[in-house]
This record gives C-alpha cells, structure tokens and sequence, in this order.
C-alpha cells in the first residue's frame, strides 16, 4: 500500500488472491490461498488477513464480493437449471444404454419437481411388547392408511395372520423362558 492513501488499481498478486479464495472456497485457507497467489508463506496468515480487511484493502474485499456474486450467479441452483440438468443426464444416459442411471436421473427430476413424498417411520417397541388391543388398534390403523394398496386382500386374512405370528412369538418367548427356568431348578437340586 501506498503511503498516500489506497491504491486505485488492484496488483496482480491481489486480483490471484481472491480468485483463488472464491473458486477454493471450503477447500483452501485464505493462508493457503494468499502462498498460491504469491505472497511469501512466513507472512501469508498476515497478508491473508489484511487482505480481507476492507479498512486495509478496500478494492480487494470489493473484488472478492463482486467475484462471489459473478459465481453465485453462474453455478446458482434454480428449479428450471436444475430440472433441465436433470434431463440431460437422463438422456445421455438412455443413449448409452445406461437404464438404472436414467431411471434415477428421472426419479430425480420427480422427486425436484416434488412428485415423490419422501416418508420415514421411526419406530420404537415391538410388536411382542403390545398387548392385543393395542396391536388390533395399530392394525386397524395400518389398514385404513394403506387400503389403497391392500386392494383384493381380504382383512379377515390379515388378521389372522397376524394373531397366529403373534400367538407363535408368544409361545416361543414364553417356552424359552420356560427352558431357562427348568435349567436353574435342575441346577439347583
């Protein structure tokens, strides 16, 4: 920096300073950035902060900003970028043959486009642990969220399929539990 006042114009060191600070942005230090543009890596943690300082400066913090804005603008995800990437992805994929990523390319595309409702159940306890009133109201429960899909199935078959697996998990907890307690009272005779 000049002794009268701040520079007009940025050097060259400078400008390949903030280029490698925003186009490294999460990759590299401003210290890293400021040795790759140059200056001498005893000072670089220096001269990277004073670089950034727009009291110090001034057309260097402004160049960075207006060197992020022009990125931001150029890699910036919008709805119409990102569907129409999308499609170009699948369709280079389906020219190479390439079936399972064009499918997922289109899944993509439906899933941005908000087509697909992504749902996760988080369950705790088991079914063993609930008594058979509450298991016959989560049943019913189920069965009225997912009827659409339980076209043609019959729910008295599904009833009993599921008290006959339940009845099967009481009796093999209940016969283990049985065994383990013969073999303590043998042991203990």
């Amino acid at each position: 920096m000049s002794s009268m006042g701040v520079p007009k114009k940025l050097t060259e060191m400078q400008m390949k300073f903030a280029y490698e600070l925003v186009t490294n942005e999460g990759r590299k230090t401003a210290t890293e950035c400021a040795i790759a543009a140059g200056y001498s890596s005893d000072a670089a943690v220096v001269s990277a902060s004073k670089l950034q300082n727009p009291k110090v400066y001034p057309l260097v913090v402004q160049y960075i900003g207006q060197l992020r804005s022009e990125y931001q603008k150029k890699y910036d995800v919008t709805f119409e970028r990102h569907i129409s990437e999308l499609a170009k992805l699948r369709d280079n994929a389906r020219e190479n043959k390439a079936w399972s990523a064009a499918v997922n390319a289109e899944v993509a595309r439906g899933k941005a486009a908000g087509l697909y409702v992504e749902q996760k159940i988080i369950r705790t306890g088991k079914l063993e642990d609930l008594t058979a009133e509450q298991l016959e109201a989560r049943m019913k429960e189920i069965i009225n969220e997912y009827s659409p899909i339980l076209e043609g199935v019959v729910l008295d078959d599904i009833k009993k399929e599921v008290k006959s697996k339940q009845k099967e998990i009481n009796y093999s907890s209940s016969s283990s539990s049985k065994s383990s307690s013969e073999s303590e009272s043998e042991s203990q005779t």
